[in-house]
């Protein structure tokens, strides 16, 4: 049950059992994933999920509404939850990258897909490179603080070379020392 006091992981975890048990699969990214890696460093208030398999019999919605969302335009606000769900239009990519795997976390019989603190690294970076976003920059790099050993690096350089980035890339990695 979602209540006030719920974290934003908690909902996180609450919204996507609940969409998985009705057959779809939605991934956890932006400044929800970032929150997820980094919760003492990032908070997040909305909660971006891209779909990944859809159910084939009907609209998912009644799922969010059974768990006291209501749907307001594009979004999702709870009665008594300060976050709000968002449903961004896939596919989940990265610039120009698609990402065809993602972390799946589970507590007790909860489950939560969460985009690999790699590519939430590379999700705010690119918010950074292509906005000019300077907390973009400080949430990829408090992302990459929490995770430390878990960062791929490489493939962060990589994609930034292939986004024509290397000199935004420059930076973060000499802030990141």
């Amino acid at each position: 049950m979602i209540t006030a006091e719920s974290s934003l992981v908690e909902v996180a975890f609450a919204v996507c059992s609940a969409l998985h048990r009705a057959g779809v699969t939605a991934v956890l990214s932006g400044g929800g994933a970032a929150t997820f890696y980094a919760p003492e460093a990032i908070q997040s208030f909305d909660l971006d999920f891209i779909l990944e398999v859809y159910p084939r019999d009907g609209d998912p919605g009644h799922v969010l509404v059974d768990l006291g969302f209501e749907n307001v335009g594009h979004d999702y606000v709870h009665k008594l939850s300060r976050y709000q769900l968002e449903f961004p239009r896939g596919p989940l990519a990265v610039g120009d990258d698609l990402i065809r795997s993602w972390n799946t976390v589970t507590d007790g019989d909860l489950l939560l897909h969460v985009i690999s603190a790699t590519d939430s690294c590379r999700d705010r970076l690119a918010a950074f490179y292509h906005f000019q976003d300077r907390s973009a920059l400080e949430q990829a790099l408090a992302v990459a603080a929490a995770v430390n050993t878990d960062l791929d690096l490489e493939k962060i350089r990589a994609w930034s070379k292939r986004e024509s980035m290397s000199e935004p890339f420059a930076v973060f990695e000499r802030l990141l020392g």
